[in-house]
C-alpha cells in the first residue's frame, strides 16, 4: 500500500500533459472545451488503447490525435444510447410477459404466495420493497393534501386537487384507495421493480412451467432468459452510470446459444470465449426482434458502425464481416 500522492492539476496542466505524453493536439481551444465537459479522468480508459502498455508514465504511440480519442468517446457514448433503447424496450415487454402469463395462471397478487418461489428467493425482500414504496408513496400523497389544504381556494377545488395527486402514481393510488390486500396487484407491482429485482424474481420463480411458458414468447429456453437478463442488468447500469462499454471485457457472462438450430451468428457457435461486448449486442438483436418484429435496432448499430469504420472492431468482439451472417439479415 502506499499514500496516494498525485496533485490536483487544471485544465491547463493537463493539456500540457497530454502533449507531454505525446499526444498531438491540433486544436487546444477545443481540447480545453471538451475537457471542460468531459474530464481528464473519465477520459482515461480510451486513453489507454492508443498507449503504450505496462509502461508507468503512460506515453502515447507514435502520430495518436487528440481527435481520435474524442471520437472514440463519442462512438462509445452513442454504443450505450443504442443498447439502452433495446435494453429499455426488452425491460418493459419482460414485466409484460411475466404479468400476462402469472396474473391469469396465479391470481391478481399471485407474487405475494411464497409458494411460486424457490425456498432461496429472499420473498421477503420482495414484499418489503413494494411495502416500502407504497408506504414513501402514501406519505408524499399526505404532505401534498397538507399543502393543499393551506391553499387559498374552496372546498372543491382542494377535493380536486387531491384526487389529480392519488392518480400521479399507482403506489400512491392503491394504499389510498384499498386496503386489502394490503399490497398493489401483480401487474402493478412489477413495474416498480428495477432490472435488477426482475432478474432476480424470474430466476426464484418456483414452477419451470412458469419459467418456460415466459421465455417461449421469447423464442428462449428459460436457462437463456434467465441468464441474459442478469447480464442486460449488468450492461444497463454500465449505460447508466456512462462508464466506458465499448471494448469492455464482461463480468457477467451469458449463457450463449449451443445448438445449431437455434438461428444464431456461426462465430458465437464455434467454441471458445466469447467475452465482449457484441454478444450482447447480438442476445439485443434476438429480443427486440421477438419483442418489436419491424424494428430497425439493427440497421441502427449497422450503420452506427460504418460511421466510424477506423474503429477497432475486434475489440469489442466483432468478426470480420458480421453483418453478412444469416442471424443479422440486416435490409435496407
Amino acid at each position: 500500500m502506499r499514500v496516494f500522492g498525485k496533485p490536483v492539476i487544471d485544465i491547463t496542466a493537463q493539456i500540457e500533459l497530454l502533449k507531454q505524453r505525446g499526444l498531438q493536439i491540433q486544436d487546444e481551444a477545443r481540447a480545453r472545451y471538451f475537457l471542460q465537459a468531459v474530464s481528464f479522468f473519465r477520459l482515461t480508459p480510451y486513453m489507454r488503447t492508443f498507449q503504450h502498455a505496462d509502461d508507468q508514465d503512460h506515453p502515447f504511440r507514435k502520430g495518436s490525435e487528440f481527435r481520435e480519442l474524442t471520437t472514440l468517446y463519442e462512438f462509445d457514448r452513442r454504443l450505450r444510447l443504442l443498447a439502452m433503447d433495446a435494453i429499455e424496450r426488452v425491460e418493459v415487454a419482460v414485466r409484460s410477459l411475466i404479468s400476462n402469463h402469472m396474473g391469469p395462471t396465479h391470481g391478481g397478487h399471485w407474487y405475494m404466495e411464497v409458494r411460486l418461489f424457490q425456498h432461496t428467493y429472499d420473498h421477503a425482500r420482495l414484499m418489503e420493497t413494494i411495502r416500502t414504496k407504497q408506504n414513501t408513496a402514501k406519505r408524499d400523497y399526505e404532505k401534498e393534501c397538507q399543502r393543499i389544504d393551506r391553499l387559498q381556494t374552496d372546498t372543491r377545488r382542494k377535493d380536486h386537487l387531491k384526487r389529480q395527486r392519488a392518480k400521479e402514481s399507482y403506489a400512491r393510488h392503491y394504499p389510498v384507495t384499498y386496503d386489502q390486500p394490503s399490497l398493489m396487484p401483480g401487474w402493478a407491482m412489477l413495474e416498480e421493480l428495477t432490472l435488477g429485482d426482475l432478474s432476480h424474481l424470474y430466476k426464484g420463480l418456483a414452477r419451470d412451467a412458469d419459467k418456460k411458458a415466459i421465455a417461449k414468447y421469447l423464442a428462449l429456453p428459460a436457462p437463456l432468459l434467465q441468464s441474459w437478463l442478469h447480464t442486460l442488468t449488468t450492461i444497463r447500469n454500465i449505460c447508466a452510470h456512462h462508464a466506458r462499454l465499448w471494448n469492455r471485457e464482461l463480468g457477467i457472462r451469458p449463457e450463449l446459444p449451443k445448438k445449431t438450430s437455434f438461428q444464431w451468428p456461426q462465430a458465437l457457435l464455434q467454441q471458445g470465449q466469447h467475452p465482449r461486448i457484441f454478444s450482447v449486442l447480438c442476445i439485443l438483436k434476438h429480443l427486440m426482434h421477438q419483442v418489436s418484429p419491424h424494428t430497425h435496432w439493427d440497421r441502427r448499430l449497422l450503420e452506427l458502425m460504418q460511421e466510424f469504420p477506423s474503429l477497432n472492431q475486434r475489440a469489442m468482439g466483432f468478426p470480420q464481416e458480421w453483418h453478412q451472417d444469416p442471424f443479422w439479415q440486416i435490409t435496407e
